[in-house]
């Protein structure tokens, strides 16, 4: 059976892009709502429209941005919550490549996933 390594549930990262102190306050909904799995020896490639949210996922994933929402778990570890070191040894496994071929774009998510 194959092992499930990345599993991200119902991640939303959202921005406040308000200006102005006496300014309605504005949300962007960069990531609504994503969710899906990744297994052992599988690269997972996601293409969509310029502006979609590929590279915030993936910036998301990787955790240079804090999710707004949902769940990422590398095997089986909860990554929101990683720090320090830790948060240093995970992105070391993660690679995010993105790639702007008009009219669509790609980013390819694969992780360098050791057995031991």
């Amino acid at each position: 059976m194959t092992k499930k390594i990345l599993e991200v549930k119902d991640l939303k990262t959202q921005f406040d892009v308000t200006k102005g102190l006496f300014a309605k306050k504005q949300i962007v909904k960069a990531v609504d709502g994503v969710t899906f799995d990744v297994y052992e020896g599988e690269t997972f490639g996601l293409v969509g429209e310029s502006g979609c949210g590929k590279s915030t996922l993936g910036r998301t994933i990787v955790k240079l941005y804090q999710p707004t929402a949902g769940s990422i778990h590398y095997d089986g570890q909860d990554i929101t919550k990683l720090k320090g070191a830790a948060l240093k040894d995970y992105r070391k496994k993660m690679q995010m490549r993105c790639s702007n071929d008009f009219p669509r774009s790609i980013c390819i998510f694969k992780s360098t996933y050791d057995r031991r």
